[in-house]
């Protein structure tokens, strides 16, 4: 569906699994990177989660929607998203 392709043209982002990324929580964004790198400094207890899953309601579908929970945690609603470095 390329009409809801985001700024960087990646498409059906929110509404699978709920998606990891690298940044670790931070309950604001006070002190966060300015440049779009990953917050990875310092590290915590729970990694970030994106996008919301086949079970979430509409107010989670949305990629800018985040939550958090221990990198240690599986469960059917959670998974990743293969990305490849623009060049």
């Amino acid at each position: 569906m390329p009409a809801g392709a985001s700024w960087s043209g990646a498409l059906d982002i929110a509404g699978n699994v709920w998606e990891w990324v690298e940044d670790w929580w931070h309950s604001d964004y006070s002190g966060a990177p300015t440049d779009g790198s990953a917050w990875v400094s310092p590290s915590g207890s729970y990694r970030v989660l994106r996008g919301g899953g086949f079970r979430s309601d509409a107010s989670n579908l949305q990629s800018s929607r985040r939550i958090n929970d221990a990198p240690s945690l599986r469960y059917a609603g959670l998974g990743g998203r293969c990305l490849m470095p623009l060049p």
